[in-house]
């Protein structure tokens, strides 16, 4: 009875093995390259599948997802033969499962060579400056020479970038020193550039307050003017108005004089001669008030001679 039993525990796992190779379960996003007898022959999609076993075995499995993959820096030599480390990534996704499988040994090792080699050939057009300056038309040659060579491996490059560009120590302080002296003549442009233009707007203040002040005194002078000709057309009407004779006109005069014999420049004047008949019948008249109000002295204040009164002395 043994020996039954003991077959019959390797039946029973010879069927156990056979149950799990025969159902295989491929995880979303994945897929598998399923040989009988060494030959391809189908592709497992996502889900249960059911394969012959120990006949149809499981060559593969290939992530059909997004890949990311860095690659170390590589030494290029640009056009002005200089030794320059780019860091470049690589997204790229599998869009074959047959063809990364058969037509490439290693698609990962075949995409970093190819990478290294085109980058090359691209920097090698190029000098420093524009190899700095112009990543995205190195990122745009690249993906395009990788996507066609890959091609053909079912696989697609959605992306190149260049993580870094590092030239030489040497050529980093040369960059550096040149960088300072840019922005150290920037910022004295822009410092003179600010001292121009407020000199400009301080200039322009000066004119603008000259002008206005110009304009008010012009036009305060007119009203200056015009206030004293309507005073004195205010006067003159006043004047004829009231019909004055004149002996209030020698009055006047009389006021006015100390005003017109004020200043040391007032050595001369002259006082017209009909004035001279004013004052000889204005001291008639006060002499007559004179005696009308019992005065002793007025009449002989009133016949000052005309002709002292008519000249002030003249001090050389």
């Amino acid at each position: 009875m043994q020996p039954i039993i003991i077959v019959l525990i390797i039946l029973v796992v010879l069927v156990f093995i056979a149950l799990i190779k025969t159902i295989q379960v491929i995880p979303q996003a994945s897929a598998a390259i399923v040989e009988r007898f060494g030959r391809y022959t189908r592709t497992l999609n996502a889900g249960l599948n059911i394969v012959v076993p120990f006949i149809d075995t499981i060559r593969n499995r290939i992530d059909l997802r997004e890949q990311v993959v860095p690659f170390p820096p590589q030494p290029v030599i640009t056009q002005d033969n200089l030794v320059v480390n780019i860091d470049t990534v690589i997204y790229y996704q599998v869009t074959d499962a047959r063809a990364a499988t058969y037509e490439v040994a290693s698609y990962i090792q075949a995409i970093e060579q190819l990478t290294v080699t085109t980058l090359r050939n691209i920097i090698g057009g190029m000098d420093l400056e524009r190899t700095l300056t112009s990543r995205e038309e190195i990122n745009a040659a690249l993906r395009g020479v990788l996507d066609e060579a890959t091609g053909k491996w079912g696989i697609r490059v959605n992306r190149v970038e260049l993580k870094a560009i590092e030239p030489p120590t040497s050529i980093q302080d040369s960059m550096e020193k040149q960088m300072r002296a840019d922005r150290d003549k920037r910022a004295a442009i822009l410092q003179a550039e600010g001292v121009r233009q407020s000199e400009i707007l301080r200039a322009e203040g000066e004119k603008q307050s000259q002008i206005l002040r110009a304009e008010g005194e012009a036009k305060a002078a007119a009203l200056r003017a015009e206030g004293e000709a309507q005073a004195v057309r205010t006067v003159f009407e006043a004047i004829h108005a009231g019909d004055p004779d004149q002996k209030l006109l020698s009055y006047q005069y009389l006021q006015m004089l100390p005003k017109i014999a004020e200043g040391d420049a007032n050595k001369l004047w002259i006082v017209p001669s009909e004035i001279g008949d004013a004052l000889k019948g204005l001291s008639g008249a006060m002499g007559n008030f004179g005696a009308m109000g019992g005065g002793n002295g007025a009449s002989g204040t009133a016949n000052v001679p005309s002709q002292e009164r008519r000249e002030k002395p003249s001090i050389d």
